[in-house]
């Protein structure tokens, strides 16, 4: 770069910088609201003029606990998962444990052959195991 651009190019962006560092004219503060009595206030009413940035806290958390105690706001969301309490569910009928297929295999008895529990000592007993020789061990085969 020649020196003549290389000034051109420093001369302006310190022109524009210091266009940039001019402070900014101020805004306009809006005036506090006109705000209606507390105590008048209903669910109904504009609320925006107590979210006011000068409105002072305790004025602003009182307007706010107004427009809270409406029963409207104390309803739990029903399509939120945690807002009930799942642990006192309605029992299930036996009509529909009847239908449920898992409850069927769950509950489902073997049928029972009639003289079934008639068994004897015998038939319960485990059949006996018959004596073997040892064999003799092959060359070469390891035991397992």
């Amino acid at each position: 770069m020649s020196e003549e651009k290389k000034d051109d190019f420093l001369h302006r962006w310190s022109r524009r910088k210091h266009e940039d560092n001019k402070a900014p004219a101020p805004k306009e503060e809006k005036p506090l609201p006109t705000l209606p009595p507390v105590d008048k206030l209903t669910p109904e009413s504009d609320f925006t003029g107590f979210m006011h940035p000068k409105v002072a806290d305790a004025l602003r958390r009182t307007a706010l606990k107004k427009l809270f105690s409406d029963p409207h706001f104390n309803q739990p969301d029903p399509f939120e998962p945690y807002s009930r309490d799942w642990n006192i569910a309605d029992p299930i009928s036996p009509e529909m444990l009847e239908s449920l297929e898992q409850w069927k295999a769950l509950t489902r008895q073997p049928p029972q052959a009639e003289g079934a529990e008639e068994k004897t000592a015998a038939e319960e007993a485990p059949p006996a195991v018959a004596e073997t020789k040892p064999q003799a061990d092959e060359p070469g085969k390891q035991d397992a």
